[in-house]
């Protein structure tokens, strides 16, 4: 065989170790509840809307599954405002919460959102805020 004939295998060789590996999927998700306390690691007063006094605390509890070993950050947003907290989880399923004070002028509409450490979405719930 002469050597201009494995000229094409070698570039379709080279060609294919260039490409990128495809990434690994993740079935990672996150349940998503909000409350007014977390108790033995249960979700209380579950609600999606809240008529509150300035200083209280409304909690994000969240359980993760399929995201052993890593990090999930919960954010509170309305609008553009937002408040974030990175959370560990050390195995799968996991619960954990976040909570975040609610003081004059936090009222209307938020939503909190669990997100891998890649910034994937992993669950979401939506509540309403007035404050007395």
């Amino acid at each position: 065989m002469r050597p201009t004939f494995l000229l094409p295998l070698f570039a379709c060789v080279a060609l294919a170790a260039q490409a990128p590996a495809p990434k690994a999927e993740t079935n990672a998700s996150a349940e998503v509840k909000v409350g007014t306390a977390v108790e033995k690691m249960e979700i209380q007063g579950e609600a999606t809307a809240f008529k509150v006094a300035a200083g209280t605390k409304i909690y994000a509890w969240t359980r993760v599954a399929g995201a052993a070993d890593s990090t999930i950050t919960v954010v509170f947003a309305k609008g553009d405002r937002t408040s974030k907290q990175e959370l560990k989880v050390p195995r799968s399923p996991y619960r954990t919460n976040a909570y975040r004070t609610f003081r004059k002028g936090d009222e209307g509409s938020w939503t909190v959102k669990v997100l891998a450490a890649d910034g994937a979405e992993l669950g979401t719930a939506a509540f309403t805020v007035e404050i007395q």
